[in-house]
């Protein structure tokens, strides 16, 4: 599944990176804490958080992630979607709490 197919059946909204978004999602990773998910997350996963800023775009071209969902509703700051533009990485909008969100990708997978 690409995560625009994701996406769209999680009725998420595409905030930048709209390059990746044929992205192939395999799992999911829920965390805020940088150094954990750069450590954690694996290769095609979607990774769910409120982290929108610049450092969230790099931990995600470094974990190879498919993309990130930002959950509640969190900004993404302008610096961070510049560069989520630039290097292809889709980053998604949702009003679901992170569990909530989760729920739905489980569902979906």
């Amino acid at each position: 599944m690409t995560i625009n197919d994701l996406a769209q059946a999680c009725c998420w909204k595409l905030l930048a990176g709209e390059d990746g978004i044929d992205n192939l999602v395999d799992g999911c990773y829920v965390g805020d804490l940088l150094s954990w998910v750069m450590g954690r997350a694996q290769s095609g996963n979607v990774w769910l958080t409120v982290m929108g800023n610049l450092n969230a775009i790099a931990v995600a071209a470094l974990a190879d992630t498919s993309g990130i969902v930002l959950c509640e509703d969190a900004a993404l700051d302008q610096d961070a979607k510049k560069r989520a533009d630039m290097q292809g990485i889709p980053v998604f909008s949702c009003p679901e709490n992170l569990y909530q969100t989760a729920i739905k990708v489980y569902e979906q997978l």
